[in-house]
């Protein structure tokens, strides 16, 4: 009896491991309501924060500092509520696209490729924006001639106004 007992040690010390183990799986927990943007008419403020040329002057740089640039614009967004991209290059760029984007929870990172005058831009940009605002950093490389002749730097902001005007 006492080596039958022995013997079923080892198996109730077996399931009674199993049984520290099998703790109830966590309630699934509610998925966010993803960040959307909206669409419509816009504020947005550029203040220049950077300005760098192969040729640029402390002069030229410090008046580059004082820009800020207030652009009243409709803006559409896409699925994921993300503006388009011409309306974040501003005046650095058009015909602009996503080179790459990621945005998660009201987070942007993103690079544009664009036409910049003889040349092209590209415009790296990352930030936070929620349905009516949005506070983003940019930086802008200007090249012509496969060489980079301008870099910015901007803190842009903006805010919802309401719906884009109808033509009247």
């Amino acid at each position: 009896m006492r080596t039958i007992m022995l013997a079923a040690l080892p198996i109730g010390f077996v399931f009674g491991l199993a049984a520290c183990g099998s703790d109830p799986a966590p309630a699934p927990q509610a998925e966010e309501a993803p960040v959307l943007m909206q669409g419509g008419e816009w504020e947005l403020v550029r203040k220049t924060t950077g300005y760098n040329t192969p040729t640029v002057t402390p002069a030229e740089y410090q008046e580059a500092l004082k820009q800020v640039a207030t652009q009243k614009l409709c803006i559409a967004v896409d699925a994921q509520g993300v503006p388009a991209a011409d309306a974040l290059a501003g005046q650095e760029g058009t015909a602009c696209t996503f080179k790459d984007k990621l945005v998660r929870k009201g987070r942007l990172i993103a690079t544009l490729a664009c036409t910049a005058g003889a040349g092209t831009s590209e415009i790296v940009i990352e930030g936070n924006y929620g349905a009516d605002t949005l506070m983003l950093g940019t930086t802008m490389t200007k090249t012509q001639g496969g060489k980079p002749v301008l870099r910015t730097t901007h803190d842009l902001t903006g805010r919802r106004l309401g719906d884009c005007p109808t033509p009247g």
